[in-house]
């Protein structure tokens, strides 16, 4: 039975996010809560349902934007993660077919690119490379494959210090010493102004999120985006804003600190309680996100999240012009 593909509506909404949180790949940048936060008019949201018969193979989040006079399928340009939702028993005859009928579609709409960036290995259930190996064959090519720092969590509470380099150590210690303290916070609005002064700072951009987007996004996932203050006394130095993207991974999607209480190392302090957070919660891995831009490493960012036990996996793009 051939596999069939439909746009995307509204009335799929609950069915959508149903699947997703099932799916063998899913994470919250793939449901629909989580993409409706962007307002209506910043993507032209085309997002597709694949079919065979009346059972749902896969979904493919997706929006068509114009680069350079031609359109392309994005999976999806506003999410970290895109590329198709699979359920755990896909075979390599449906990830061929998958692809094909996504191919036919595009072709058939007069798409002109198909471009998406899919979950790295650990967020997967089952691992499985089915899906890139048919990209591969069908024409695919890598637009880039950025670095992304992943500690395992397979260690028990006792042992986070031993997974820490020496000066990591080091650093923890002096935080606890110095008075610093770490706790879970809502107060986003405090953390805000901390993070765009650090981030324009050492890299010269702004948050991908405004703070009333954060703050929305916090409201529609209360239980998936965590926020988690150092304090000293009851100033604000630093926060890590975590994703828990699946049952599987915590992402800490925003790090910073505030520069005048940098000698305190309140961020040391931070990842070991999230770490150890992370353990009791049952999440097998902590992602600390990518220090690569656009395949050019940041050194000191890499060896910074080394310092925790970090080490690299890959966040691949894949892109096919049509």
């Amino acid at each position: 039975m051939a596999v069939e593909v439909t746009r995307y509506t509204d009335h799929a909404k609950r069915l959508w996010d149903r699947f997703v949180w099932n799916a063998n790949n899913g994470t919250m940048f793939h449901t629909r809560r989580f993409l409706s936060y962007h307002p209506p008019e910043r993507f032209e949201d085309h997002s597709l349902l694949f079919y065979e018969g009346n059972r749902i193979q896969a979904l493919f989040p997706a929006a068509l934007r114009g680069v350079n006079g031609s359109r392309i399928l994005s999976s999806h340009c506003g999410a970290s993660y895109g590329g198709f939702v699979y359920p755990e028993n896909l075979s390599v005859r449906t990830a061929f077919d998958l692809v094909d009928a996504l191919l036919r579609y595009a072709k058939e709409q007069g798409i002109d690119g198909i471009e998406m960036t899919l979950p790295p290995v650990i967020y997967l259930a089952r691992l499985s490379h089915y899906l890139d190996f048919a990209l591969y064959k069908s024409g695919f090519q890598y637009k880039k494959r950025e670095v992304s720092s992943v500690i395992p969590l397979d260690f028990p509470v006792d042992n986070i210090l031993t997974q820490f380099k020496p000066e990591a150590r080091t650093a923890y210690r002096k935080s606890v010493k110095s008075g610093i303290r770490v706790e879970e916070s809502d107060d986003l609005a405090s953390f805000y102004p901390i993070l765009k002064k650090n981030l324009s700072m050492r890299h010269n951009v702004t948050p991908t999120h405004t703070l009333e987007e954060l703050e929305l996004l916090k409201k529609l996932f209360p239980e998936r985006i965590r926020h988690f203050g150092a304090f000293l006394k009851d100033r604000m130095t630093a926060g890590v804003t975590a994703f828990l993207c699946n049952d599987r991974v915590v992402l800490a999607f925003y790090i910073s600190h505030d520069e005048a209480f940098q000698a305190y190392r309140p961020v040391n302090h931070l990842f070991y309680e999230i770490i150890r957070w992370s353990i009791e919660k049952g999440y097998r891995f902590l992602d600390y996100g990518i220090f690569t831009v656009n395949e050019e490493p940041n050194w000191g960012l890499g060896k910074f999240k080394e310092s925790f036990g970090a080490r690299g996996i890959l966040r691949e793009t894949f892109y096919k012009k049509l």
